[in-house]
C-alpha cells in the first residue's frame, strides 16, 4: 500500500548523533524536568519556528549554503532566502539572497566560488537559473531566459557550463517552438484536457501533455541553452517521463567525471501504469547531443546517480520491481566506470532502506543513513563493498541530508538533525571525537520555552507474534499522578515510519496540548523495521495493523498508570485516515474517531485515485474478481456496524485518496445518524499546508477531542476491550 506514502523530501534522508554530545555542544534538547517558567506548544509557537534547509557544502569543505525559511501565516509575508555558514563553526550563519521569491536547486562551482540557483525573480514569468559570487559578492545575475523556465543546475567539472532541466512541449525543437505553441493554445477558445493514456493526475495536479527535458548552456556571453533530449527516440518514446515527485518531474542528471556527458534517471513505461508497475532507468547522453545511452537494462527502479570523487564509480539506489511486491527496500548499487556493465548492490545483506549516501574525499568509504525503530542512524561501508556497520548510535532524533565535501583535506560530514521537541538546525559530525557541533541555532531559544520532554519507547510483542515498537508524547504540565485521555495516532502511508522528528502537520505535542498522551504505534507495513516486516501487510491492508495499533493502546496503558483506559481516542490521515476508517468499522473502544484524507470504500478509491495498479497487487486482484480483501476488508461494507462519533476532514484538490472517499463516508454517517463533523478545505490537497488553515484545523480537532474525551466516564481505567 505504498500509493499513500508521505513524501519526506524529500523529502527526507538523514544521519545520528549522540545525544549527551547534543545537549553539551547545542543546548538544543530539552530538560525533561518542566520547569515553572516553561510554557506549552502553541501553533503559534509552533508555525513559526524557522525552517533550515538542507546543507550545500562547498567542494572544498569551507562554507555550507542552506535555505531558511522565516513562515508567516500569510504566504505573502514568509520569506525564504539563501544563508551561508562556515563549516567550522566559527563564524554565524550570514543571508546571502534576500529577493521575493525563494531560491532553490542550489549548486557550489568546482572552484568553490559561486553558487547557481533556479529563482523566479522580478521580471521573470518563470523561474530561471541565476549565479552569485560569493567569494567577491554582489548581485546574483539570471544566466538562462527560457520561456518555460529553467531549474536544478549543475555545474560541468571545469566549471564553464550548466546543465538543468525545464518542462517543455513535446517535438518542440527549440525554444521558439515552444513560445509558438504556447501561443496557439493560449488563442484556442475552447479549454479541455484530452488523455489516451494513464496516468492522467499526480497527487494535486492533472498531468499536462509536456515532458521534462535536460538542458545544457556555456557560460559565455549570449551562449544559448541546447535542448539534449530535444527530437530524440527517447523523448518520443510514448512511456517516456522523469522521476515522479510530489510536485513535478525531475530527472536528476549528474556529470561525467571528465564532463563529456551527463547520466540522468528517465522512465519509458509510466503508460503502463494501469496494469504494471513502472520503473526509472538510468541514461548517458553526451553534451554534443545524439541519442541517450540506457545504462540500466533491468525493470528495476533506479534513482539518484551520484559518481564518487575519484571518477571511477558510479552509484545510485535501486528498488527492485517484482509483479508480486509493492514495496522493496532502496539499496545501493555500484556501476563500474566509464564501462558500467552490470551493477552490484553493495547492500544487499542490509535490512533497512538507504536515506542520503556520500562519500569520503579519498573514495574509500561511503556513509549513509538509513531509519531504525523511530531514529535514522549512520551507518558505513567500504566504498568497494563490505559489511553495514553502524558508525554513530542514537536514542533521540533523525539526521536528515547527509553531505560530505568532496575535495576537503578530511571527511566533513554534514547534516541536519531533529526531533520531535527541535526543529531541524545544521549539524557538523565528528567521527574521531563522536562529537557534533551546531552550525545554526535559528531556533534554540524558542524551544528552550516550550514545557516537553522527549518521547518515550516501548516495545511489545503482539498477539500475531511480531514485536511492535512504540512511542508515546505527553502533554505539557505532565503530572505522573495524574490521570491522561490517549490519543492513538495512526501513520499514513503505510511504508513510512513514526520517528522522532519534528512536524508540522501532525505535531505531537500540539496536539497533546490540552492534557493527552499521544501515542505512536509503528504497525505491520513501518519501514525502520526490515523489508519483510514492511511487506508483511500486503493481502492484509487494515485488520492486521488494526489490531496491531489496539493491542498497542492496550499495552501502554498497562504499562503507564497515568492514562486513562476510559477514555480513547483514534486518529490519522492518508493510510492512517484509512485505518481511522477501518476502527468506525470493527470496534467501539474508542470515544471518537478523527479521519483526514482516509478512504471508506477500497473499491472506488481503486477507480478514482492517481494510482491505481499497486492496490490491485495489495489486494489479491481486480477488484472485479472480488478476492478476499476487497470483500473483509472494506470499511464501507461493515457500515452496520459504524457507531463512533467521527471528525471528517479532505482536501477538494487531493488526487491521490480524492474528495468522493470523504463523501461516501460522510453519506453513510448522515444515513445512520451518527455524530459527525465534515470540513472540507477548498484550497489544500493531500495536506493542510497553509497557515491558517492549520490552526484551524488544530482548533477543529482540539474542540472535537474536548467534546468526548474531557470527562471521565463511569468505566474503571484500564484496557478497553475491543470488538473485533
Amino acid at each position: 500500500m505504498s500509493t499513500e506514502r508521505f513524501s519526506r523530501s524529500a523529502s527526507g534522508v538523514s544521519m545520528l548523533v549522540i545525544v549527551v554530545a547534543l545537549v553539551a555542544s547545542a543546548s538544543v534538547c530539552v530538560s525533561a524536568q518542566t520547569a515553572t517558567n516553561k510554557v506549552p506548544l502553541t501553533h503559534e509557537s509552533m508555525w513559526m519556528m524557522k525552517r533550515v534547509g538542507a546543507p550545500v557544502p562547498s567542494p572544498d569543505g569551507k562554507w555550507v549554503v542552506f535555505s531558511l525559511v522565516e513562515p508567516a501565516y500569510d504566504e505573502k509575508d514568509q520569506v525564504s532566502d539563501l544563508w551561508i555558514v562556515s563549516t567550522d563553526g566559527n563564524t554565524k550563519p550570514r543571508r546571502l539572497t534576500s529577493s521575493k521569491g525563494g531560491e532553490s536547486g542550489v549548486a557550489w562551482s568546482p572552484d568553490s566560488r559561486q553558487i547557481a540557483f533556479g529563482a523566479r525573480r522580478e521580471g521573470d514569468e518563470v523561474s530561471q537559473i541565476y549565479i552569485l559570487d560569493v567569494a567577491n559578492g554582489g548581485e546574483a545575475v539570471r544566466i538562462t531566459s527560457l520561456s518555460t523556465g529553467a531549474r536544478s543546475p549543475q555545474w560541468r567539472p571545469d566549471g564553464k557550463a550548466l546543465a538543468f532541466v525545464s518542462t517543455v512541449f513535446p517535438g518542440a525543437a527549440d525554444d521558439d517552438a515552444n513560445k509558438k505553441i504556447a501561443a496557439d493554445r493560449k488563442a484556442q477558445k475552447y479549454r479541455a484536457r484530452v488523455y489516451e493514456r494513464f496516468p492522467i493526475r499526480n497527487w494535486d495536479k492533472w498531468l499536462e501533455d509536456t515532458q521534462v527535458h535536460l538542458f545544457v548552456q556555456e557560460l559565455q556571453p549570449r551562449a544559448k541553452a541546447i535542448d539534449l533530449l530535444a527530437q530524440t527516440n527517447l523523448a518520443n518514446e510514448r512511456g517516456f517521463a522523469g522521476r515522479a515527485t510530489d510536485s513535478g518531474e525531475e530527472l536528476d542528471p549528474v556529470w561525467t567525471p571528465d564532463g563529456s556527458g551527463l547520466v540522468f534517471v528517465a522512465s519509458t513505461t509510466r503508460d503502463r501504469a494501469a496494469y504494471a508497475s513502472t520503473n526509472t532507468s538510468l541514461f548517458k547522453v553526451c553534451m554534443c547531443g545524439g541519442e541517450p545511452v540506457r545504462l540500466t537494462t533491468s525493470d528495476d527502479s533506479f534513482t539518484r546517480p551520484t559518481f564518487r570523487p575519484d571518477g571511477k564509480a558510479l552509484y545510485a539506489l535501486i528498488e527492485v520491481e517484482s509483479p508480486t511486491k509493492t514495496y522493496n527496500l532502496d539499496r545501493l548499487a555500484k556501476f563500474a566506470w566509464p564501462d558500467p556493465g552490470q551493477p552490484t548492490t553493495l547492500t544487499a545483506k542490509f535490512d533497512r532502506s538507504v536515506g542520503s549516501f556520500a562519500f569520503t574525499p579519498d573514495s574509500r568509504s561511503i556513509y549513509l543513513t538509513a531509519e531504525e525503530a523511530g531514529n535514522e542512524k549512520l551507518f558505513t561501508l567500504p566504498a568497494d563493498g563490505g559489511d553495514v556497520t553502524l558508525a554513530l548510535d542514537m536514542t533521540k532524533g533523525v539526521y536528515t541530508n547527509l553531505r560530505i565535501p568532496a575535495k576537503a583535506s578530511s571527511p566533513i560530514l554534514i547534516a541536519n538533525w531533529e526531533s520531535a521537541i527541535n526543529p531541524p538546525e545544521l549539524f557538523r559530525l565528528d567521527l574521531t571525537s563522536r562529537t557534533q557541533q551546531p552550525l545554526t541555532s535559528f531556533n534554540t531559544e524558542q524551544v528552550a520555552k516550550i514545557d516537553w520532554q522527549p518521547l518515550r519507547h516501548f516495545w511489545f510483542t503482539s498477539k500475531a507474534g511480531k514485536r511492535i515498537h512504540n512511542m508515546i508524547a505527553l502533554p505539557a504540565n505532565f503530572d505522573e499522578r495524574k490521570k491522561y485521555p490517549l490519543l492513538v495516532l495512526m501513520h499514513g502511508g503505510p511504508h513510512s515510519m513514526w520517528r522522532d522528528n519534528w512536524g508540522l502537520r501532525w505535531n505531537y505535542f500540539l496536539l497533546a496540548r490540552p492534557g493527552y498522551v499521544v501515542l505512536l504505534t509503528n504497525y505491520s507495513g513501518s519501514t525502520g523495521f526490515g523489508e519483510a516486516f514492511a511487506q508483511s501487510i500486503q493481502g492484509d491492508p487494515f485488520k492486521g495493523p488494526g489490531n496491531e495499533i489496539n493491542e498497542g493502546a492496550d499495552e501502554a496503558i498497562r504499562l503507564y498508570p497515568f492514562i486513562d483506559g476510559s477514555r480513547q481516542a483514534a486518529a490519522g490521515a492518508s493510510y492512517g485516515g484509512h485505518l481511522a476508517n477501518w476502527m468506525q468499522a470493527t470496534t467501539t473502544r474508542y470515544k471518537t474517531l478523527i479521519s483526514h484524507a482516509g478512504l471508506i470504500n477500497l473499491e472506488s478509491q481503486w477507480g478514482t485515485s492517481d494510482v491505481i495498479y499497486s492496490r490491485e497487487v495489495n489486494n489479491g486482484g481486480p477488484v472485479w474478481e472480488q478476492g478476499p480483501v476487497w470483500r473483509e476488508q472494506n470499511p464501507i461494507r461493515f457500515a452496520a456496524n459504524f457507531r463512533t462519533p467521527i471528525l471528517l476532514s479532505v482536501g477538494e484538490n487531493d488526487f491521490r485518496v480524492p474528495l468522493n472517499q470523504t463523501l461516501e463516508n460522510w453519506s453513510v454517517l448522515q444515513r445512520l445518524r451518527i455524530p459527525s463533523r465534515l470540513i472540507v478545505w477548498p484550497d489544500e490537497n493531500h495536506w493542510i499546508l497553509k497557515g491558517e488553515n492549520s490552526r484551524y484545523f488544530y482548533q477543529e480537532v482540539h474542540g472535537w477531542l474536548k467534546k468526548y474525551l474531557d470527562e471521565p466516564t463511569s468505566m474503571t481505567s484500564g484496557s478497553a476491550s475491543s470488538n473485533e
